[in-house]
């Protein structure tokens, strides 16, 4: 099978591309380093030509609608025409959050389907590396601060790839289809990922303040909307802790 991978040099997609290739699929990364720019479609539509699948890992949230809808919708047209299904990566509990970026994701995932052409939506919980980056942001000294109930669900970035190579290898649908949400196997509020990050540094736990959650933003974080409802989501890769195991003692990045 001839796969497509958008954002083919990025974190996620670096990973769907290796993953494919270990499985004997012919993979070809798209990327503005391999002339294919979601931007301008320029390159876009020779790197369609014979494909059976585009896996869409390429995304760029500093450039606001140009790249997260825009760029998304004009893959979805040129997928679509071309007749090859679409795997797109989208976000668990978009449509629950009034986040700016979050609002994009869900009209990027609305751009696909009016596309008309085959296409699998695959939503993911927040990786691992993310969820720390948001604990030692929300950490001040000895401090942490929560939400309200703030929780997270976080998964491992290589099973999610495993899952994106397994919905494009995979039966091809006739039209939008959403695949089962996926997220990885322990819940843990902001306390207990900050406690973990601390840890693994060998600095003592936290003091989690709560702070009350005051608007829609803060209510759907105090809700934990981007946690799956129990029983709905595909569970499994690294647990938060095993992850962490594997990682130099000092975090950076996200």
């Amino acid at each position: 099978m001839r796969i497509v991978v958008t954002g083919g040099a990025g974190d996620l997609g670096s990973r769907v591309v290796r993953e494919a290739t270990a499985r004997g699929h012919d993979v070809v990364p798209a990327s503005r380093r391999t002339g294919v720019d979601l931007a301008t479609g320029d390159g876009l539509e020779d790197a369609l030509l014979g494909a059976d699948t585009v896996v869409h890992c390429a995304d760029d949230p500093s450039r606001g609608d140009t790249v997260t809808v825009y760029a998304t919708r004009r893959l979805a047209d040129a997928a679509a025409a071309h007749d090859v299904h679409l795997v797109h990566i989208s976000i668990v509990g978009i449509d629950q959050q009034p986040m700016t970026y979050y609002r994009r994701k869900l009209r990027a995932e609305q751009g696909i389907d009016a596309a008309g052409g085959p296409a699998t939506v695959l939503r993911a919980t927040q990786f691992h590396s993310l969820t720390a980056f948001f604990a030692r942001r929300l950490s001040v000294g000895p401090f942490t601060v929560t939400i309200g109930d703030m929780a997270f669900q976080p998964v491992d970035t290589d099973f999610v790839a495993r899952r994106l190579v397994d919905v494009a290898a995979g039966p091809r649908p006739t039209g939008y289809v959403r695949a089962p949400d996926v997220a990885g196997p322990d819940v843990l509020p902001i306390g207990e990922v900050a406690r973990l990050v601390r840890a693994h540094r060998r600095a003592s736990a936290p003091r989690v303040v709560r702070v009350p959650p005051l608007g829609r933003l803060m209510r759907a974080i105090s809700e934990s909307r981007n946690v799956p409802a129990t029983g709905t989501a595909d569970l499994g890769g690294l647990s938060f802790a095993d992850w962490l195991a594997t990682q130099p003692e000092r975090l950076t990045g996200r």
